[in-house]
């Protein structure tokens, strides 16, 4: 275990400072729970592309989204407030680009798809299957990444 985790940390504590992360209870069983999930929904996610795309593309992106907050949770942080969804990937990336801001940018694209479609103008195009078939693999990497993160990355 890492006695402490320096990368990234002045963004971490900023992001404390601004409120847009605050500090709880260090949780592995939480972190451990949040992937299950994220697991499940990757499955459900790909088992109905074809009758649902936008719902097999919100799941993914929920899997995604869970997978990042486990990293948090186990560190005995949270996202708070607008822009939860967000300071996600602004804390991953601060803590884990570089090696693996290829694969954790890819959120962002999976957050702003997700948003067109849960609050859409009347020019938004709908999810296809081709864009849930896209995030899958997407919200996959994010989901391994986290899995080999929780154990390794120490509280914060």
């Amino acid at each position: 275990m890492i006695a402490r985790w320096e990368q990234g940390r002045a963004t971490i504590d900023a992001l404390l400072t601004d409120r847009r992360l605050e500090r709880v209870a260090p949780s592995r069983e939480l972190a451990d729970a949040l992937l299950d999930q994220a697991h499940r929904h990757l499955e459900t996610a790909a088992s109905n592309v074809g009758a649902d795309p936008t719902g097999s593309f919100q799941l993914a992106y929920d899997a995604a989204r869970k997978a990042l907050a486990a990293v948090l949770a186990n560190q005995g942080l949270r996202s708070r407030g607008d822009g939860a969804h967000a300071v996600l990937l602004t804390a991953a990336l601060a803590q884990l680009d570089p090696p693996m801001g290829r694969d954790l940018r890819h959120f962002d694209w999976l957050r702003r798809t997700r948003n067109s479609a849960e609050y859409p103008m009347p020019e938004t195009p709908p999810i296809t299957p081709v864009d849930a078939n896209d995030a899958l693999p997407l919200a996959k990497a994010i989901v391994a990444i986290a899995e080999r993160l929780v154990p390794t990355m120490p509280v914060y």
